[in-house]
C-alpha cells in the first residue's frame, strides 16, 4: 500500500506539471496572453470529458501500475485495467480530447491547437510506436504483445477486454 500512495503522490505532482503545459503555457506562448478571452461555452464539455479521461488514466497508472505517466518514472506493472481495456493510449487520447475542446472554447487558440494537435499526433504516434511500445515489449514480454493483439492503439474497442489479473508490483 505505501508504495501506490507514493505513486499517487508522485502522480499529483508530475500530472498537472504535464497537463499545464500543454493546455496553458504552449497556449499562451504561441497566441500571448490573450490566449483564453472570449471563451464559448461548448468546448468545456470536451475539455471537462478529457481532463476526466486523462486524470483516470493517471490514476490507473499510480494505483495499478505503481508509477506515473513521467518517463523517468513509469508503471512498473502492466495496466490493462480502467479505459486501457478499451484503448492501448487512452491518456493521449484524453489529452487531444482536452486540446479539441480548447480549440473549440477559445477562438484565438482555434487554428493554433488544431494545428499543435496534428503536430502532436504524428510526433506522439512516431513516440509510441518508436520507443514506447519497443521498450514496453522488452520489459513486459507477452503479456503486452497478447494486450497488443487484443487492443488497438487509437480506435477503442467496442467492448472491453475480460479484467486481466495481474501479479504484485516489484
Amino acid at each position: 500500500m505505501p508504495a501506490r500512495l507514493f505513486a499517487i503522490v508522485r502522480s499529483l505532482i508530475v500530472g498537472p506539471v504535464f497537463i499545464s503545459i500543454w493546455t496553458w503555457f504552449l497556449p499562451r506562448w504561441i497566441v500571448g496572453t490573450g490566449a483564453f478571452a472570449n471563451s464559448r461555452p461548448m468546448g468545456w464539455i470536451a475539455i471537462a470529458c478529457g481532463g476526466v479521461i486523462a486524470i483516470w488514466c493517471v490514476f490507473e497508472f499510480a494505483w495499478r501500475g505503481i508509477g506515473t505517466p513521467a518517463p523517468f518514472d513509469p508503471p512498473r506493472r502492466l495496466v490493462v485495467s480502467g479505459l486501457y481495456r478499451w484503448v492501448r493510449n487512452p491518456m493521449y487520447l484524453g489529452m487531444g480530447v482536452v486540446l479539441l475542446g480548447e480549440a473549440v472554447t477559445f477562438n484565438r487558440l482555434t487554428i493554433p491547437m488544431l494545428v499543435m494537435m496534428a503536430v502532436l499526433w504524428c510526433a506522439t504516434s512516431l513516440f509510441i510506436i518508436g520507443f514506447e511500445e519497443p521498450v514496453l515489449r522488452t520489459k513486459f514480454g507477452e503479456d503486452y504483445i497478447e494486450y497488443c493483439k487484443q487492443v488497438r492503439r487509437w480506435i477503442p474497442r467496442v467492448s472491453p477486454i475480460p479484467p486481466v489479473r495481474q501479479s504484485r508490483p516489484e
